[in-house]
């Protein structure tokens, strides 16, 4: 019988019931399925027929030591989906950059390396941005992201200084559409379409993420959606076992926020069949 390790953090040792729900279409198809914890030292991760990065929703707070274990999982010749080259690709927002240059349409990014120096509004001002957001290189569900306008941005300056002096961070225009249409969400399990997910933040915010007290509906984007989200995905290389394509559209064109490709919530519970789809992406890969 084949063994999957589902691999989690020490906050969801249980995993979500959304990924709960994976398991139980794995074990209709004969497999068997436990979550296991990234910083277990005890686990034989070459004992797993593979192993499904899903809530290592710490990784942004330990990057070294969750590198570290990339390579030791590489080492170990145990496989993992997504792939470590692919990981460690994902795990900092430069990505953002080889996708924009690769003329996909990205929400337009100012990069800043950490420890250098950058002034807040004149940044702002020099790229017409009258309000952006703010957000550290490695991070996760809108860890130490924030917005400002080009009126607050002076009183934000010691914010950003701080921020630089840990990371490197990005600025980039917010889009107003995450408030107005909602931010998507578009699900790919091995790069085919599966369903979608609109989100919107709570009144008086701009995250989406529930912590914060966004919500989301199962939708279904036009197709024209869909392919412009394929189409990011077509420029990714290397196997892809799932994929969350988070973004806008702006003038009828998808304009990605992120590429989701480590521990993205999957929204099984969502839509009829998506966690069948998901069991039957990972037994495909195998």
């Amino acid at each position: 019988m084949l063994q999957v390790g589902f691999v989690t953090c020490a906050t969801v040792q249980d995993l979500t019931p959304d990924d709960q729900l994976a398991f139980a279409e794995l074990a209709a198809r004969d497999v068997t399925a436990r979550p296991v914890l990234w910083d277990d030292p005890s686990i034989e991760w070459q004992g797993f027929d593979a192993l499904v990065l899903r809530s290592t929703w710490d990784y942004h707070h330990r990057s070294a030591e969750f590198r570290a274990w990339l390579d030791r999982i590489e080492a170990a010749g145990a496989r993992l989906f997504n792939p470590p080259a692919t990981v460690r690709w994902n795990m900092h927002k430069r990505y953002l950059a080889n996708l924009a240059e690769r003329g996909l349409p990205v929400v337009p990014t100012a990069w800043l390396e950490q420890g250098e120096t950058a002034d807040l509004y004149t940044l702002m001002k020099a790229r017409g941005w009258e309000r952006a957001v703010v957000k550290p290189a490695i991070s996760a569900s809108a860890h130490n992201t924030w917005t400002t306008t080009g009126f607050e941005a002076p009183d934000q300056q010691a914010r950003l200084d701080d921020l630089l002096g840990r990371s490197d961070v990005l600025v980039q225009p917010f889009m107003e559409e995450v408030q107005t249409e909602g931010e998507w969400s578009l699900l790919f399990f091995g790069r085919q379409y599966s369903h979608a997910v609109l989100k919107r933040p709570a009144e008086g915010d701009f995250r989406v993420q529930n912590e914060y007290g966004g919500g989301y509906v199962a939708a279904q984007p036009e197709p024209e959606t869909v392919a412009q989200a394929a189409a990011v995905l077509a420029a990714v290389e290397g196997p892809l076992v799932y994929a969350r394509v988070d973004g806008v559209v702006r003038a009828g064109i998808f304009t990605l926020m992120e590429l989701e490709l480590i521990e993205p919530y999957l929204f099984l519970g969502t839509h009829p069949g998506a966690a069948a789809r998901f069991a039957a992406t990972i037994l495909e890969a195998l």
